[in-house]
């Protein structure tokens, strides 16, 4: 390729990443595969990005708080996920519905089905929210926690299950904008949330000026402030923006068909997190065994892993769009397509990854907390997860495809078989009956992962997801 070949395709490249992020590109159903793989996974990578960012910032800042601050960070974010299954689950049949309607050329079938949703996910935020403000105390003795992290951390326990309402709505909303095209849209709003978390994060940690210090609290109060900011400019776009979906105050009626519909279909995606992430609560639970400082290396690694996960979960939201929108528009051949590309880019991306991890993981969670137990657990944990990432990278993305067909079903049964039937007998047998320690749970972690992208790799080739309706 000559010099000027390699401008003018350098030149497109930053023309493509432009028209990505400014949302200019909402048509997904014709034309290059490649071309719609890439104007969706873009924003939807630094939407990812800009979330994983919450969770470095929020471990960078409370690190320097005290080991009993990142303990309590690790084991409530564990009960955390378990709204964050809710949310996601009901975000996938969200995303599912709406790029069905789209692909449908039915706008408003669309808007019908986004205002169900959010309602949905109101009214189950409220319900998870009064219980994390009254037992958040419980919640953390529950997981373990000692009588001092307790003391110490229930407060953040409660401000972050307690203001919950602003993740569960900031999940559904941009699953809304995913489904119809605008990711872009979805970016922007995890910017807004993400920049006011990292300017409010040491304010409200150290306290500044008139605002008190809250330790640990702080990072809840820094978080929810952002994400609730967020909400508000994703329901200004809703309604007086330029997204393809647009809602008007008529639009605000509960229609209980499509609410049953979104529900059918989000009981799949609820189950298939619920499994993932109850799983993960276990874990955790067998982590607390080996004490604050092995805690603490877990929490630290999880996060950081988290920051690369996120981008891979940005391309796998991008073949669930993908195979929404071309499912509706009666093109099952390039939904699959899609796909298979979508999962080639995403191993090429996730195994460059893994090498830096078993590189320098050593390096990279001393960045966060220096003392020699905590880094010795956290680089262990980025080195032994690091090693399926390649397997990873397409059991998101198929897995992912599987919702965006609306079969939240089967993604369900494989995490059954590969979380709970694997991974949690075979991580407390290798940690605490052959007694590996945290090694066994890690060990444990990879094995099921790499299992559970093998079972759903062999299951998407069949193509039975093609022939559901939703």
């Amino acid at each position: 390729m000559t010099p000027s070949n390699n401008t003018l395709t350098f030149k497109k490249l930053i023309q493509y990443f432009w028209i990505a992020v400014s949302g200019k590109e909402t048509e997904f159903t014709s034309g290059s595969i490649r071309k719609a793989i890439f104007m969706l996974s873009i924003p939807m990578i630094l939407e990812m990005l800009m979330e994983s960012i919450f969770a470095l910032v929020d471990i960078a800042y409370v690190s320097k708080v005290s080991v009993n601050a990142v303990a309590t960070i690790g084991l409530t974010e564990s009960v955390i996920t378990l709204v964050y299954a809710l949310a996601i689950g009901l975000s996938m049949a969200a995303t599912a519905v709406v790029a069905r309607r789209i692909g449908e050329k039915d706008v408003q079938g669309a808007r019908v089905a986004a205002v169900q949703a959010i309602s949905l996910g109101i009214l189950i935020s409220i319900v998870i929210g009064v219980i994390g403000i009254i037992y958040a105390k419980e919640i953390l003795a529950l997981m373990g926690g000692e009588p001092d992290l307790i003391a110490e951390g229930y407060g953040y326990t409660q401000v972050m299950i307690g203001g919950n309402i602003t993740v569960v709505l900031l999940f559904l909303i941009n699953a809304i904008f995913r489904g119809a095209g605008n990711a872009s849209i979805a970016m922007w709003a995890l910017v807004l949330s993400n920049g006011l978390n990292i300017i409010l994060d040491p304010m409200f940690i150290f306290g500044f000026g008139p605002i008190p210090e809250f330790g640990v609290m702080g990072a809840a109060i820094a978080t929810n402030i952002g994400r609730g900011t967020a909400v508000i400019f994703q329901l200004a776009v809703l309604f007086f923006g330029w997204g393809k979906i647009k809602l008007a105050l008529r639009d605000l009626a509960l229609n209980f068909k499509v609410m049953i519909n979104l529900i059918k279909v989000s009981l799949g995606g609820i189950a298939q997190f619920l499994i993932g992430t109850s799983s993960w609560i276990f874990l955790m639970r067998i982590m607390s065994e080996f004490g604050s400082e092995v805690l603490a290396g877990y929490t630290i690694a999880i996060r950081v892993m988290m920051f690369t996960l996120m981008p891979s979960w940005g391309m796998s939201n991008a073949a669930a769009t993908l195979v929404g929108q071309n499912l509706g528009a009666k093109q099952p051949d390039r939904a699959e397509i899609s796909v298979w590309k979508t999962g080639k880019y995403n191993a090429i991306f996730m195994g460059t990854v893994s090498l830096v991890y078993l590189i320098f993981a050593k390096s990279i969670v001393s960045w966060f907390n220096t003392t020699p137990a905590v880094v010795q657990n956290g680089a262990l944990c980025l080195q032994i997860i690091a090693l399926g990432y390649v397997f990873y990278a397409y059991g998101m993305v198929v897995s992912q495809a599987f919702n965006g067909a609306g079969d939240t079903r089967t993604p369900t049964k494989i995490n059954l078989v590969s979380f709970w039937l694997i991974q949690l007998p075979l991580a407390y047998v290798a940690a605490l009956v052959l007694g590996w320690g945290a090694m066994g749970v890690f060990v444990a972690i990879t094995f099921a992962e790499v299992l559970l992208a093998i079972i759903a790799m062999v299951w998407f080739k069949k193509g039975k997801w093609k022939q559901v309706q939703v």
